[in-house]
């Protein structure tokens, strides 16, 4: 008898600001459709909202890049030394390839 108190408390006696925020489905059956199509369209204008602001970023990069090297040498470095090289190797021993 105890035991079946309690395992119904929680039920009985729960936290009213968790029940407040507990998702419900409406009992009436053109408000459910009709709260799934909502539900559908904010799914879809997010959708579309996420691919134009992606697209936007990617146009966006590729076109700083574009203009921005335009015109304007890199600038060497202090540490890069710029020359041409030659492998000078030791006498009898085999090339490296």
């Amino acid at each position: 008898m105890a035991s079946g108190v309690f395992r119904t408390f929680h039920a009985r006696f729960g936290s009213p600001l968790r029940n407040a925020f507990a998702p419900r489905k409406p009992r009436n059956p053109l408000l459910r459709v009709l709260l799934g199509l909502v539900g559908i369209a904010v799914l879809a204008v997010l959708l579309v909202i996420g691919l134009v602001v992606g697209a936007l970023m990617l146009g966006f990069g590729l076109v700083r890049g574009a203009l921005g090297k335009r015109g304007r040498r890199q600038a060497a470095d202090a540490r890069v030394v710029d020359a041409e090289y030659r492998v000078v190797t030791k006498p009898g021993q085999p090339l490296l390839r």
